[in-house]
């Protein structure tokens, strides 16, 4: 019975399925298809976040403390990127022949650039600026 008396819906019926609403919306917010939304950890700018030797040329290496991947595209080149695939939010693979893998639909990205060479996703990685100081890989 409502809780005002006519053949309404009650209060926790409303309540319910406001709720369900607003996590469906939230659902959906987390499987879009376009640009990733990875932000990077909190304190992580100006921070050695791998070593130049564990990141080989044409690979990289996935640092799982910070969901980023490390690239050496080329000879002295590094760059770094959001972990997450723009699909679905996967965490990619460890680049290999200068491609990232996303496990979960096989999606890959360009190590370089980190576009999308292979869908599912369309979208890019999360880029972020890196530099290199003695040993370490920095995000500026």
């Amino acid at each position: 019975m409502s809780v005002n008396g006519g053949s309404g819906i009650g209060r926790r019926q409303a309540l319910g399925a406001a709720g369900m609403a607003a996590c469906g919306v939230a659902a959906l917010a987390a499987c879009g298809g376009g640009e990733s939304t990875d932000r990077q950890a909190p304190g992580i700018k100006g921070k050695v976040i791998a070593k130049t030797a564990d990141v080989p040329v044409g690979g990289g290496t996935v640092v799982k403390q910070y969901r980023i991947v490390v690239t050496q595209p080329s000879e002295g080149v590094f760059k770094a990127f959001g972990a997450a695939c723009p699909h679905r939010g996967c965490a990619v693979s460890t680049p290999k022949d200068n491609v990232m893998t996303c496990p979960c639909h096989g999606s890959e990205f360009d190590a370089e650039t980190g576009a999308a060479v292979k869908g599912p996703a369309t979208g890019k990685l999360v880029a972020y600026q890196v530099k290199v100081e003695g040993d370490g890989i920095v995000v500026v």
